[in-house]
């Protein structure tokens, strides 16, 4: 079942939190397949990386919470990308070999 944006930001936003590092250390992006996007397109290494992702209840709630993250906090990421199925948010903190 899909979360409100305000419950992903407010659960990634905690996630982020627990690690060190300041907004710009981190990727946020959607994705309609997350684990393929995170893994094999970004290149973060699933077990031993710092990542997240979540379901929202639509496309539009995902752009809300991807616009957030980029352009009030300071992630590095790009808006405008997925389709009308996008629903999945992400996150990962980048490293010297992830690829944004």
């Amino acid at each position: 079942m899909g979360k409100s944006s305000q419950t992903i930001i407010s659960e990634i936003k905690n996630f982020m939190a627990k690690w060190e590092g300041v907004y710009s250390d981190w990727y946020v992006g959607i994705a309609s397949d997350p684990r393929k996007r995170l893994f094999d397109e970004h290149n973060v290494n699933e077990r031993i990386d710092t990542w997240i992702y979540r379901l929202a209840i639509s496309s539009d709630a995902a752009r809300e919470v991807e616009d957030y993250f980029i352009n009030v906090l300071g992630t590095d990421g790009g808006t405008g990308g997925g389709d009308y199925d996008t629903k999945f948010v992400y996150a990962y903190k980048k490293t010297s070999y992830t690829i944004e």
